[in-house]
């Protein structure tokens, strides 16, 4: 399978930084800089996966996303971009990941470990979920911590599935309402809120400080990918 790595960044040294850290790692990469040359290098070089930069000269790089996404390519949203609504319509766009500038190599790294992993794995969610000291049966709809049962409702186990089928991806506040409530519940975040501290009460070794279920602050949630050991996130106990 492929290693190619398609960097899209209109900044020549965020460039050459990516390409140092991704080539260490094993990866080929090609560097564009603007919209145009990245379609033209989708069709040309058919990258394994795509850095993706928000702010490209010619081309808002949100408009960018569907052709990648239409094309089956993952992609991880690099932006200065600050506000969570800009992560947010990224995600919802079918970005699989987003990394701020400025940005950590190892982070980096982390991210497309992650989401190459996703990437390779076979379709839908296994029957068996192995996360850390978590271990989530899904078809008898039963989850055990270090071998101890933990007593789950629909809700908190829906959640959790959802969560683990997409380990280390940020699921955003809509998607979950959407997918555990249904559509009329979308801006319902509260709900989101009461169910998420009350399975970390219940799943987390210390639920004012989860290290399972992480917060993206004004994005939604992730489930750490326990397979990588690098630190991706930092995490705020906040909901």
């Amino acid at each position: 399978m492929s290693s190619h790595i398609l960097i899209v960044d209109d900044e020549m040294p965020i460039r050459r930084l990516i390409r140092v850290a991704t080539e260490r790692s094993g990866f080929s990469t090609e560097e564009v800089g603007t919209a145009a040359a990245a379609l033209q290098a989708l069709h040309r070089s058919k990258p394994r996966l795509v850095l993706l930069d928000l702010g490209l000269p010619d081309r808002d790089g949100m408009e960018l996303i569907g052709a990648f996404r239409t094309r089956g390519v993952p992609i991880i949203v690099l932006t200065a971009r600050e506000g969570s609504n800009e992560k947010v319509a990224a995600l919802d766009l079918g970005a699989d990941d987003y990394v701020t500038k400025p940005f950590d190599s190892e982070e980096l790294m982390a991210r497309i470990r992650s989401c190459l992993r996703r990437a390779d794995s076979s379709q839908g969610i296994a029957r068996q979920i192995q996360i850390a000291s978590l271990e989530i049966d899904i078809g008898s709809h039963s989850v055990r911590k270090s071998d101890v049962e933990v007593k789950l409702t629909p809700k908190e186990f829906a959640l959790l599935v959802e969560l683990a089928g997409h380990a280390g991806k940020v699921l955003t506040h809509t998607h979950l309402l959407r997918e555990i409530w249904g559509p009329a519940h979308i801006k319902d975040v509260e709900y989101l809120r009461v169910i998420v501290r009350s399975l970390r009460k219940k799943i987390e070794d210390d639920p004012s400080g989860p290290t399972l279920i992480l917060n993206e602050p004004g994005v939604g949630y992730r489930l750490k990918d326990a397979r990588d050991s690098t630190k991706i996130n930092t995490v705020s106990p906040s909901l």
